[in-house]
């Protein structure tokens, strides 16, 4: 046996595709050391922990890790019902983190990834020397710990993509970023819904999370008056804009898009659709939008940029990873999971095999795999640590295989940044300015002027 072969595999994170890949690894008695740069386990899920999951605990809890659990007296909470984030981190993840025991470490934020004595040029001997894992720990402290694999699990929640419509901050982005938030509310927090009630939030993306925060801000406009969602949409509105709907296997999910029109079309916000952010203005104590070609939305008090979230790959930068130029997903995953494609219901489930990089041993699984790609599952994660530990453990055979169905989502084939809308605008062509659409009975608002 190799001097590698009986170090840890570090799993960086220690959330659910974390805590998941360590009970995967000790299934197959291998050891796993988990670092997670919070104070418990799930961190970033707390931080989400008002918001309800459209899976049930029967798809959000991995079978490896129920394994885990099981001598402690754990019960599964009825499968049938949905957890919220809090709920999930506070029931399944930290007990499984206890159970864990001193395989997970808290306060660990890991700085830096590569081959011990090997920078990213040096070929001589690489794939024969352990990895080596820089930290920080509580107090500033640094360390080293030397790997035989590494598993990033660490996910995309602390890199929340920017408003502007090309990938970067819109000009005074940064400095209205104490009218700026880049998470769905907590309007059961006082302070929060103080910040939204009656006043007018721009709601800038078009996922599930903004569907949320459109549905949790038609919630307080029924108890404050005067509350009123403004939803940018750097694309028109199609039959696919609020999701699949009843014909969503998931039906939570397809719910929460039917809540998002349902605030639409009660009045309770309007859409603006082909707006796409490059400056953020004051104008006296409320903020303005301004679109790339000029147009000027009305102003807003709030704005909730929901428009995706991105990979930190700068711990990882020693490591020679093969990544799609666009998603910055693995280049063999990268077209199974393009937006531009796929709906999350028509990802083919995936394992080593599509996760395999350049650099041999390291892995980037969870959220954080998919890179820019959005609709993730807990489900698609549990099954890519599933066949990471098997190839690891030398069971090729199981690594291969796929043991995972994913749900429908009712909408078929992509959804392309420049989609055409199904939806009539305002005219057409190059120079057409974006359009205000009022769905429903309510009076339609006051249409955004602008030109070429």
């Amino acid at each position: 046996m190799s001097t590698t072969t009986v170090l840890p595999v570090v799993v960086i994170g220690a959330g659910p595709v974390g805590l998941a890949a360590a009970a995967q690894l000790l299934d197959r008695g291998l050891e796993p050391l988990v670092l997670e740069a919070g104070t418990g386990a799930g961190s970033a899920v707390r931080e989400w922990g008002h918001v309800r999951l459209f899976s049930t605990w029967s798809e959000v809890v991995d079978p490896a890790a129920e394994k885990v659990l099981a001598p402690t007296g754990w019960l599964r909470p009825d499968g049938t019902t949905y957890p919220s984030g809090a709920d999930w981190a506070e029931k399944y993840l930290q007990p499984l983190a206890d159970a864990l025991g001193d395989r997970v470490r808290y306060d660990a934020r890991v700085t830096g990834v590569s081959r011990a004595g090997r920078d990213r040029v040096v070929d001589a001997d690489r794939a024969e020397q352990p990895f080596t894992v820089h930290l920080t720990g509580s107090g500033g402290a640094e360390e080293r710990i030397t790997a035989r694999a590494v598993i990033d699990a660490s996910g995309t929640w602390s890199t929340p993509a920017p408003l502007g419509g090309d990938g970067l901050p819109a000009l005074g982005e940064r400095a209205a970023a104490d009218r700026i938030a880049y998470r769905v509310p907590d309007l059961a927090d006082p302070a929060v819904r103080a910040r939204y009630a009656g006043r007018r939030t721009a709601v800038v993306g078009s996922g599930a999370s903004a569907f949320t925060a459109l549905a949790y801000l038609a919630d307080l406009a029924k108890d404050a008056p005067g509350t009123h969602a403004v939803w940018i949409l750097r694309r028109g509105l199609s039959g696919s804009t609020f999701g699949g709907g009843e014909a969503d296997q998931l039906p939570a999910r397809g719910a929460l898009g039917l809540r998002a029109k349902a605030a639409v079309e009660a009045g309770h916000a309007n859409a603006v659709t082909g707006f796409r952010t490059a400056a953020v203005e004051r104008d006296g104590g409320r903020l303005v939008l301004v679109g790339e070609d000029g147009t000027r939305l009305e102003p807003v008090d709030e704005i909730i940029g929901l428009t995706g979230l991105r990979p930190d790959l700068s711990f990882v930068g020693e490591l020679r990873l093969g990544l799609d130029e666009r998603l910055q997903a693995p280049v063999a995953l990268a077209p199974l999971i393009d937006p531009n494609v796929h709906s999350c219901g028509t990802v083919y489930p995936h394992g080593v095999k599509e996760l395999s990089h350049p650099e041999a041993g390291a892995y980037l699984v969870g959220m954080k795999s998919y890179g820019r790609a959005p609709t993730f599952l807990a489900m698609t994660g549990y099954e890519q640590v599933r066949s990471i530990a098997a190839s690891l453990a030398g069971d090729h055979e199981s690594a291969e295989r796929v043991e995972l169905t994913l749900p429908e989502t009712g909408v078929c084939g992509g959804a392309g940044l420049f989609d055409e809308a199904e939806a009539p605008t305002d005219g057409g062509g190059c120079c057409s300015a974006p359009a205000t659409l009022q769905i429903g009975t309510a009076a339609p608002a006051r249409t955004a002027s602008g030109g070429c």
